[in-house]
């Protein structure tokens, strides 16, 4: 079994991410943790010293070499990991892709608090403006995260939820 699970940020992706992994009896990895521990620095410091692109592309290699080194997995994405570099595609042949779909004024109230910590949030003076930059962002992403195969929509995405989706998918195919 391999599930990688996609969404914006703030989506809950590591969270349910883990509680999936422990239900299923797989490692979980998070992809963003995985670039951290492999670049012995944190992400806002690899945006500031190398930049977004430097980032982008350590984070698809990172991707290919998780899915070559761990045959069973659920993966957590950074938000923007299947809009560059064909990681989507990538995702989709190596396993079942889930999108988290969170309705932005519940990321909002999620990410206020962090935003600082977030490379792509950190310049955002207030809640109003970190409402209009999820919103671009979200309507940017939409077409890739839209193609994932399997969709759980807060508030009611949760381990079980997502096991009937699981079983439902392959029942079908």
């Amino acid at each position: 079994m391999r599930l990688h699970l996609i969404g914006m940020p703030g989506a809950g992706k590591t969270t349910l991410g883990r509680a999936l992994a422990t239900a299923y009896e797989v490692p979980f990895r998070d992809l963003d943790q995985e670039i951290v521990r492999r670049e012995q620095r944190s992400i806002p410091d690899i945006f500031s010293q190398d930049g977004e692109e430097y980032f982008r592309e350590r984070e698809a290699a990172v991707l290919r070499d998780l899915i070559a080194e761990l045959p069973s997995l659920v993966l957590s994405t950074g938000g923007g990991t299947p809009c560059f570099h064909q990681n989507l595609d990538v995702l989709l042949e190596s396993g079942l892709t889930l999108y988290l779909a969170v309705p932005v004024s519940e990321l909002v109230r999620r990410l206020q608090r962090q935003a600082a910590s977030r490379p792509l949030l950190a310049a955002l003076p207030d809640a109003a403006a970190l409402e209009t930059r999820l919103t671009e962002t979200l309507a940017a992403r939409q077409r890739f995260y839209d193609r994932a195969p399997l969709r759980c929509a807060a508030p009611t995405c949760s381990v079980e939820a997502v096991r009937q989706l699981v079983e439902r998918y392959n029942a079908a195919v």
